[in-house]
Formats: structure tokens, sequence, C-alpha cells
């Protein structure tokens, strides 16, 4: 649906995108990932033609945005981190104004601004003015805007930043229902709202991606260690022996210690391999009561910061062999 071959935004010296290639298949919610200042604005705006790129080339549905314009901008929906709104308008106003500038005629319109508002919950409000509404109606708002013409792709840029926790939920679930009819990108730094409503992720830092995938091939293939907490009701010398001798423990390290318990932390090996029931067995052969046993491995914040640190790392590394650096926008 969406290709992204090299592209790169340079702002005078500074350099907000640098060789960013990558793929968004159709029918899928992608979480466009990044720190503040990772180039993610940047990006969005000139996958949705906004903005002009210094090099490389963008495909919206096999239309160039930047020699087909009109044709690839008809085929995304995008909601700005501050929504396009005209506060004196009502909301059916707006939805129409918008509706004609898209290009939806007037026999289909009364239909059209019926579908979208009912999809993202704003029929209520649509005959008060907007600048009376609450925030997460004005960015419900901005989401009917965005699927007006009814668009395959539709590009999201931090739609819930401000909002209260109910509001956030709301939109939230308003996204996954979009995910059921269109290909979403959601531009997000909040990596709960990643793991709540996306399928996959498109991380980017420095303006640079640095990984891509679904949530569980990330964690596996960047996790490390999987390590197991472990309390028995045992000495410490007779647990670690028993543990210690399963195979794929790397390390068995004290935790707590008391009278007749401890707590030990169990580093294995493999990831991807269950090792709950072997660690188990090892201590019921040697009759040691286990009375908890916790499997912890990496989240996507650890992902993320494990990530971000190495693309810093390596930057670093260009920059004191005479590379050049550069940051992200704003």
């Amino acid at each position: 649906m969406i290709e992204v071959s090299h592209l790169t935004k340079r702002y005078g010296s500074r350099t907000a995108v640098e060789d960013l290639t990558f793929t968004v298949e159709s029918g899928v919610v992608y979480g466009f990932l990044g720190p503040n200042g990772a180039g993610k604005s940047t990006t969005m705006n000139i996958l949705t033609g906004c903005l002009a790129a210094t090099e490389g080339r963008v495909s919206i549905d096999g239309f160039d945005i930047f020699e087909q314009p009109i044709r690839a901008k008809a085929r995304v929906g995008y909601l700005p981190e501050q929504p396009p709104l005209y506060m004196g308008m009502t909301v059916r106003e707006y939805l129409a104004f918008v509706a004609r500038a898209k290009g939806v005629k007037i026999p289909a319109l009364d239909k059209e601004l019926e579908r979208v508002t009912a999809v993202t919950g704003v029929g209520e409000v649509a005959d008060r003015l907007i600048r009376n509404l609450s925030k997460g109606f004005r960015q419900r708002v901005g989401i009917a805007q965005a699927l007006l013409a009814d668009p395959p792709v539709i590009i999201l840029d931090e739609p819930t930043v401000g909002l209260d926790p109910l509001q956030i939920v709301e939109i939230r679930e308003l996204i996954r229902s979009l995910g059921r009819d269109h290909t979403v990108i959601l531009s997000t730094h909040i990596l709960s709202e990643v793991q709540t409503v996306c399928d996959r992720v498109l991380m980017i830092h420095r303006g640079r991606l640095v990984a891509s995938g679904t949530l569980a091939s990330l964690e596996e293939q960047f996790a490390g260690k999987v390590t197991y907490h472990i309390t028995v009701k045992a000495g410490l010398l007779e647990a670690r022996e028993a543990l210690e001798a399963v195979p794929g423990v790397l390390e068995v390290t004290a935790g707590e210690t008391g009278a007749d318990r401890c707590t030990l932390a169990v580093s294995v090996s493999d990831p991807g391999e269950d090792m709950d029931e072997r660690l188990s067995f090892a201590l019921s052969d040697r009759r040691i009561p286990v009375l908890r046993l916790e499997r912890e491995q990496a989240s996507l914040e650890d992902v993320f910061l494990a990530l971000t640190q190495e693309a810093d790392q390596q930057n670093a590394g260009k920059a004191g062999k005479g590379g050049r650096r550069h940051d992200g926008d704003l």
C-alpha cells in the first residue's frame, strides 16, 4: 500500500529524516514509534504530500506522491497532531466543507456525512460549534474529516495527546475499529498505545529506521535473556545447585534469603524456550517446594531503549571517525 524508498529531508544543515526505507502492507495497523524529535512528524507530512522531500521516493497505492500528488493524496486521510478545525463552524458545516474539498459530490454528501459521524460517534454533536466541544470530541471530528471520501490509508499523528484517560480509551477503540477497513499508521511516542492498538511497528530514531516487525517478533529478536524469579522453601546452596544443573540455565543469582526460604534469579539462554516445567521438575526432584515462579522477558520499552541506545552509540562512533551527525525534527 505504501512504499518509502531512501527518503531524506534536510532543513539547511539539519537532517530530520535520513535514508528512510520501509513498506506498509494493506489492511494493517502500524505503530510509527519514536521519541520526541525522532522525525515522525516530518515523515508523516511527506507521506501525506504536505511537505517536499530532499531525496527519495514515496508511493501510495502505486501513485508517486511527488509525481502524481492529486491521485496519491486522494488515497490518504490525515489527522495532524493539531487537528485542522474551524472553531466557528458546527461539526456538520465543517465536515461538509472538507467533503466538498475532497471532491465528494452534492448528491452523495449527506450519506457520506452520516457515515463518518456514525463511525466516529460525533453525530450527537453534529449541530454544535466546534469551539464548544471537549478535546475528545474535537479529536473525533478530526478523525472524521480524515475518513471523508473513504481513503484506503488513514494516518494519525499523536491522536491521544492531551486527552483524559477515558477519552484515550475511546480513541484507541476507534482506531482499532478503523483497522478493519483501512490501513492505519499511528504516529506516537507512547509505547502502551502501540501495544494496545497496533499489529506491527516501525521504530524510528534520529531520522533513521531502527527496527520493524510485529510486536512479538521485536520482543523475541531483541529481548536477550529471559529471567525467572523463583522463591523456594529450601536453603540457598541446595536450590542453586539444583537450578544450575538444568540445561539452558546461564546464571543463578541469589536474592532475598530467610531462615527456611530463598529467592533466586535464573537467567536462561533461549528466550523462545519455555523453561517453566524444566525448572519446576529440577526442584521437585530434589523435593524442594516452589512457592513462586515468575517469567520475566524484555518488554517493548526495553526493546525501544536498547535500540535507541544502540543507534546513539553507532552515531557517536561515526562522529568520532569524522562522520556527519544529524538531529531529528522538533
